[in-house]
């Protein structure tokens, strides 16, 4: 019996300090998020990100909280709904961390007798803190509970020709004539990842090879891939446009420009009116919720700019809702 498994990053159980120390302590200990020996990791957690961190991380979840509960997971669940009702066999959801985990996910499929399963990491973009981890972490979920699935995974889409049509869908009606700017502002990682991440993996790791030969491109160029895509598909003019990166962590040198220092230099230039797409999520979240919308829009809005306003990530977009039918669907017919 065929299944479909989406994964998705995850959020903590709660906007309290608690929960989210308890969510940023699982996620920073993947050692594919803070590449370092483990006494290493568990040194700077404990001295200098778990002290303080919890407090700050809890009072931004707090803002974008729904009474439904985590953006993040209630967006997660409404997608996993509305693809089920386009497709014929059972779809799965799971989180790298936090719940509902990959572990709990793997589960559901032993229970509902799940014999093969397409595993589709919601990250359009390769890196070893995204689609690596979350991949690695369900191969050895599906290891420990059961070792005869068989598994097919989709590969990293930032440049599929579908999934550019969904996210200019999503977009363009969101745009105005008057807007100064189109930012397209990605997840950043540590520079020194983009020479780490293996993505060989997408083959090594799963029963099924899939077709198509690994992605040979870095993540900054899949990023800006992502953005020529959408600028030829949109008929956006380029000049309209700009790439920056988003969401460092400590003071490891990140991809560049950063997203924060980007919209200072925009308002500074007297740029007025931005809008900010985030092609790197698939679901609205912390880092687009609150980052972008709430201090980003500020921040701009400080330095002189006028109007900062976010498009919302694919969430439930019908175009987007299609995609993941259509793999599933596929998939299911082979």
């Amino acid at each position: 019996m065929k299944g479909a498994l989406l994964l998705n990053l995850g959020s903590p159980d709660s906007p309290s300090i608690p929960d989210v120390k308890n969510y940023l302590e699982e996620f920073l200990m993947d050692e594919r998020v803070l590449d370092m020996s483990i006494w290493k990791r568990k040194l700077i957690l404990k001295l200098f990100i778990l002290p303080k961190r919890p407090a700050e991380s809890a009072h931004a979840y707090q803002q974008v909280w729904t009474d439904e509960g985590s953006p993040l997971v209630v967006t997660s669940y409404a997608q996993q709904k509305l693809t089920q009702e386009k497709t014929d066999i059972p779809v799965f959801l799971g989180m790298r961390y936090g719940s509902p985990s990959t572990a709990d996910a793997v589960a559901e499929m032993v229970a509902a007798g799940i014999t093969e399963v397409l595993i589709m990491p919601l990250y359009p973009h390769y890196t070893m803190s995204s689609f690596e981890t979350a991949l690695v972490k369900v191969t050895e979920e599906i290891s420990k509970q059961s070792p005869q699935m068989r598994t097919t995974v989709i590969d990293p889409f930032y440049d599929d020709d579908d999934y550019i049509q969904a996210l200019v869908d999503a977009t363009l009606p969101q745009l105005e004539d008057d807007d100064d700017l189109l930012l397209f502002s990605y997840h950043g990682i540590p520079v020194k990842h983009e020479s780490k991440s293996d993505s060989s993996l997408l083959h090594s790791l799963v029963t099924n090879k899939s077709p198509n030969p690994p992605t040979a491109l870095n993540y900054r160029e899949q990023c800006l891939a992502t953005t020529k895509a959408f600028i030829e598909k949109s008929g956006i003019a380029e000049e309209k446009t700009a790439v920056s990166f988003q969401s460092r962590l400590l003071k490891d040198p990140w991809l560049a420009p950063y997203t924060d220092q980007e919209l200072e230099r925009f308002a500074n230039e007297g740029i007025k009116k931005i809008k900010v797409v985030c092609p790197a999520f698939t679901t609205d979240c912390l880092e687009t919720l609150e980052e972008i919308a709430i201090r980003g829009k500020e921040d701009f809005i400080a330095h002189g700019g006028e109007s900062l306003e976010l498009i919302p990530c694919l969430n439930t977009h019908p175009s987007w809702i299609n995609w993941l039918a259509n793999k599933i669907n596929t998939f299911s017919t082979q």
